[in-house]
């Protein structure tokens, strides 16, 4: 046996509902940093920051199930869905702490979505994630037929890019770590136009 198919035979048996759990708990726990102090002299703007961030992060490890598996072997697929959901979880709790703490009032979202580049770009990214957030079933899978529930979860792809974009805008002018998630991002899905082996599977 390889040390890949060592490595997936103990994934397999691993339970995915305590990583729910996990993934549940750091916006509240930065919700109790702001309160607390610990978010430092602009706590709203530090918890959509680092929710924002973490929706980014989960996005990016979403991304690399694929190409782990096939430089690796082994096989995440099976956590894929649950790292698809938390992310988009963190992306609505950083449009939430937007919308009811910074924000406040219905006008001005809507002309801030308007006026605002980061916010239409980030709004934008946020309408494509959501169907597949939606639709990340066994169920919609079988409803939708796979080769339909793969192309609309292609959105995932400028769903990622404009999210980083988004990133560059908020921090403004030229700043490494926005590019950097850019430049992890364009990585991920240039590695997906590599030739495939093997037999293909469902991919997001």
């Amino acid at each position: 046996m390889t040390a890949a198919q060592t490595i997936n035979a103990r994934l397999r048996k691993l339970p995915i509902w305590p990583f729910y759990v996990i993934g549940l708990l750091p916006p509240f726990w930065y919700l109790y940093l702001g309160f607390t102090g610990g978010l430092g002299v602009e706590p709203i703007k530090a918890l959509e920051h680092r929710l924002g961030l973490l929706g980014l992060q989960m996005l990016a490890a979403t991304l690399m199930v694929t190409p782990i598996q096939r430089f690796t072997g082994v096989s995440l697929l099976r956590f894929r869905r649950m790292l698809g959901l938390i992310a988009f979880y963190y992306i609505c709790m950083h449009l939430l702490a937007w919308l009811v703490l910074d924000v406040q009032r219905p006008a001005a979202i809507l002309a801030d979505i308007v006026k605002r580049p980061y916010v239409t770009i980030g709004m934008a990214s946020f309408l494509m994630l959501a169907p597949l957030a939606i639709t990340s079933t066994d169920g919609s899978i079988r409803r939708m037929g796979a080769m339909a529930w793969r192309r609309l979860h292609r959105l995932v792809y400028p769903a990622v890019i404009l999210g980083a974009a988004h990133f560059i805008l908020v921090r403004k002018g030229v700043q490494i770590e926005p590019l950097i998630y850019l430049g992890l991002f364009v990585l991920l899905l240039g590695v997906r136009t590599l030739p495939r082996t093997g037999r293909r599977r469902l991919a997001a």
